[in-house]
C-alpha cells in the first residue's frame, strides 16, 4: 500500500469566494452555514489569495462602519499564514500542523486551492491505522 498523502485526507471544495465578491457575499456564507470557520478568497483561476474569517469580517468591515456590499473580499482577505501541499505526506502534513499548532490548512496545489486539512480528520485518519495498543497485563481485569 502506497503512503497517504494529504490529498487522501483533506476536505475537498472548502467554501470559496472571489477576489471581486463582496464581504456581503462573504456574509451571506457564514449566515447560511454555521459550520462554515472560514472562506477561502481565490482569483478566477483558483490561486488562493487569503482567507476570511467572521472575526475579520466584524473587525475589518462592520467596526469600521464600511458597506459592505461596497467592500471587495481581495481588500480584507488575510494572507494564509501556511499552506500545505495536495502531494505532501499524512504524516508530513499532521506534523506540519502540530508544530504550528493550527487546526486547519488549506491545500494546495500548483497555488491553486484544492481543498482544506484539519488536525482533527488527520488524528481519526491516523488512529485508524494505527494497530490496537496490547493490554501491558493480559491477566488484570478493568472494570
Amino acid at each position: 500500500m502506497s503512503e497517504q498523502t494529504v490529498r487522501d485526507a483533506m476536505v475537498p471544495e472548502p467554501t470559496t469566494l472571489g477576489v471581486h465578491d463582496s464581504a456581503q457575499a462573504a456574509g451571506r456564507c457564514f449566515a447560511e452555514n454555521d459550520e462554515v470557520r472560514a472562506v477561502f478568497v481565490v482569483e478566477d483561476d483558483g490561486t488562493l489569495v487569503g482567507v476570511l474569517t467572521r472575526k475579520t469580517l466584524v473587525r475589518t468591515v462592520v467596526a469600521e462602519g464600511r458597506d459592505p456590499r461596497e467592500v471587495k473580499l481581495r481588500e480584507i482577505a488575510e494572507p494564509p499564514v501556511f499552506t500545505l501541499d495536495a502531494s505532501l505526506s499524512l504524516d508530513e502534513g499532521f506534523h506540519a500542523l502540530e508544530e504550528r499548532d493550527l487546526e486547519r490548512v488549506p491545500v494546495v496545489e500548483s497555488n491553486r486551492l484544492v481543498g482544506v486539512l484539519s488536525r482533527a480528520v488527520v488524528q481519526r485518519r491516523l488512529a485508524e491505522d494505527e494497530p490496537p495498543e496490547l493490554d501491558p497485563d493480559p491477566g488484570s481485569l478493568v472494570l
